[in-house]
This record gives structure tokens, C-alpha cells and sequence, in this order.
């Protein structure tokens, strides 16, 4: 059998899940993505995804053996918040074929039409809330923890599709050793002008995680909502999130800033469990993953700067700056080597600047493309 299968049933979902650890097979720097979480992440009524958009998983199979997989993507919380008609795509992978590739987008973008998008962006898994971009440059080292992977002849094929770019994500790397003393030199400063503001930082309070959720969500909504292809999460959306992460989240890397005791800004960075990931055989946690990665979070020496963001009113008063500084800190007091921050708008002037004005310099590349969806006669 040569050609597409839609995936319906849960045998079909495991075999979505489980192609790339074969595509990959080989490639030190592949980590593959925990079954129960990508398992649920693409099932109805596990995610709070699905409680408001539609995900359709399709398989390519090229002489009776999975080479391909796609997902056809209508965001509607998307398309609502935007004023647009966006189809989206993601969890591509693909043997370097561009007939089976040609075959996978031609079945994902009629989905699409079907659905009434006019446009097909990505790839998103499944949003811009989520691990999203085509890696196209820095495939020499294993990604961070939450962030994709790819072949480097995808970008091949993607052009091949007519996907045009739509914009990059940068990902920074920071070494302890080259930030210098400047920012630790500054905070003490810019915390005491803060104070005079009454704005204070705090680490966040893990006991009480489902309430202080609940407040960054507002921080998070409201710091990102021009940002491109954004769209709000939901309360479910960020319980989710703040549930998934509640394991392995070190309360002295997640920062929030107040001003009279409201939240007006928050820093989140988490310990890079890819280091312990890429070593867990086909994802699975059982019987012994789970072991692995308990035994050995405090082996991890880099972490991740997930997402920072201040309500635009507090910008500019050196709040980010005191994030970055108190990271810095702790990651030097654990005696840890450095952190990725990823993912930044590559026109985000001030984020970027920011970043290298600590000598954190770009070391990874991520595209979103996109595509118009021509009307069939």
C-alpha cells in the first residue's frame, strides 16, 4: 500500500506517535517527545485544546511502511482573537521524499479548505502555546527542553511545498562565564528604584501553584497579545500547562513581579529535562523513564527561559533586567552552565537587545512559514 491513512483509531495514534523515534533513529541529538504526553495532547477530551478547535492526524505510507505524518489544524480561538480565516499545520515528519511530502500537505491543505481556512501556517504542535518553528539552523546540538527538532532537509521540502517565511524565532544562548558582572552589578540598583515604585519580585509560590496559575495567566494574555500569531490561552489551556510543568518547575527560576501586591510581570525558566529525555528509549516513562528522570534532575546544568513578560504600562522600568539578573544568580549558585532563551520574535528589538547586551548570542533558528490556500473550481 502506497498512500495516506487518517488516523482514527488509538493503534493509529500510537503509530502517529512513534514514527519519528524510527525516522530518527541514529541522531544523538534526536529527543523523543513522552508518549503519554503527546498522546494526550492529540486526543479529544484529554486536551483543552480540542474544547474549541479541530486537530485531523494523517499517516503516509510508502510501500506498506509509515513514512510520513502530518496534522491538519483549524484553530478557531486563533481565528476569533485575530479577525482571520488561518488553517495551521504541525507534527510534521517525513522520509526525504517530496512525493510523500507533496502527498501530506496536498491531504492537510484540503482538509483545511474543507474547514474554510485560507491560509496554512506552521508548523505549530498545535499552536503557538505549544513547541512550534522548523528548526533551519543549529542542528549541531540537542534542543531545549519544549522546543522541536527537525531534519535539515525539511526546509527543502517545505519550499518545495511553495511555504513561504513568515517570520523566525531566535533561540539565545547565555554562558555564565561570558555574561560578566554588569547585571548582577545593576540589580541591586534597579530593585531598590522598583521599590521606591512599591514593585516588588518574588519567586513564585509552588504550594499555591493553581492560584498563582491563574494570575499569570492575566500577565501572560495581556504581555503577548500583539505578539505574532498569538491567541490567549484559556483557563483550561494554562491548568494544563501549569500541571505538566508542576514536576519538574524550581520555584527560585519562576519570578513574578508585583505592584501593590498585583501581578504586573513574571519570568519563567525551567530546568532542561531534554538531558534527561534523549536518553529514555521510545518516550516511554515505564518501567524504568520515570526512574531516570527523578534520579537525575539535579545532573541538569542549563535551563531554559520559557517566557518572560511585563504588562506594557511597566515596561521600560527595569523589571526585565532584574528577571534576567536573578536567573543569572541562581544559575550560578547551582553551579549550572548556562541558559537557552527561547523562543524570541526575531523583531522583538527589545527583548533581543536585552539579550545581547549580557553576550547571549543567537545560536538556533526557527521559521514559521506560510502559505495562501488557493480555492478549488
Amino acid at each position: 500500500m502506497t498512500g495516506i491513512v487518517t488516523v482514527y483509531t488509538r493503534k493509529q495514534l500510537k503509530a502517529f506517535i512513534d514514527f519519528p523515534h524510527d525516522l530518527y533513529k541514529g541522531d544523538s541529538n534526536y529527543v523523543p517527545e513522552l508518549f503519554i504526553a503527546q498522546r494526550d495532547l492529540l486526543t479529544p477530551g484529554k486536551h483543552p485544546f480540542h474544547e474549541h478547535s479541530k486537530v485531523q492526524l494523517f499517516l503516509y505510507y510508502k510501500d506498506n511502511v509509515i513514512s510520513g505524518r502530518i496534522a491538519a489544524i483549524l484553530n478557531n480561538n486563533h481565528n476569533r482573537f485575530n479577525n482571520t480565516t488561518d488553517g495551521f499545520f504541525g507534527f510534521f515528519e517525513c522520509i526525504n521524499d517530496l512525493q510523500a511530502a507533496s502527498t501530506l500537505f496536498n491531504t492537510a491543505e484540503q482538509w483545511l479548505r474543507e474547514q474554510g481556512a485560507t491560509t496554512i501556517i506552521g508548523p505549530v504542535n498545535p499552536s503557538t502555546n505549544e513547541p512550534c518553528g522548523l528548526l533551519i539552523d543549529g542542528f549541531d546540538k540537542p534542543p531545549l527542553a519544549m522546543m522541536t527538532y527537525n531534519k535539515s532537509y525539511y526546509t527543502s521540502l517545505m519550499e518545495a511545498m511553495s511555504l513561504k517565511k513568515k517570520i523566525d524565532l531566535l533561540a539565545y544562548n547565555i554562558n555564565k562565564e561570558d555574561v560578566g558582572d554588569r547585571p548582577l552589578l545593576l540589580e541591586e540598583r534597579l530593585l531598590s528604584r522598583l521599590r521606591q515604585k512599591n514593585i516588588t519580585i518574588r519567586p513564585v509560590n509552588k504550594k499555591d501553584l493553581a492560584h498563582e496559575a491563574r494570575n499569570v495567566r492575566e500577565v501572560y494574555n495581556a504581555a503577548w497579545d500583539k505578539n505574532m500569531g498569538f491567541v490567549p490561552m484559556t483557563d483550561a489551556e494554562f491548568s494544563y500547562l501549569a500541571k505538566d510543568l508542576k514536576m519538574v518547575l524550581d520555584e527560585q527560576f519562576c519570578l513574578i513581579a508585583e505592584h501593590n501586591g498585583k501581578q504586573i510581570g513574571f519570568a519563567l525558566a525551567i530546568p532542561d529535562i531534554n538531558q534527561i529525555l534523549i536518553k529514555v528509549r521510545r518516550g516511554r516513562l515505564l518501567p524504568t523513564g520515570i526512574f531516570k528522570l527523578l534520579l537525575n534532575m539535579k545532573k541538569i546544568d542549563r535551563i531554559r527561559v520559557l517566557a518572560l513578560g511585563v504588562n506594557k504600562e511597566y515596561r521600560k522600568l527595569g523589571i526585565e533586567a532584574c528577571f534576567y539578573a536573578a536567573i543569572i544568580k541562581r544559575v550560578g549558585a547551582r553551579q549550572m552552565k548556562g541558559a537557552e532563551a527561547s523562543w524570541i520574535l526575531e523583531h522583538n528589538e527589545m527583548m533581543t537587545k536585552g539579550i545581547e547586551s549580557i553576550n547571549g548570542r543567537v545560536y538556533k533558528r526557527y521559521r514559521i512559514y506560510e502559505k495562501a490556500l488557493e480555492k478549488q473550481l
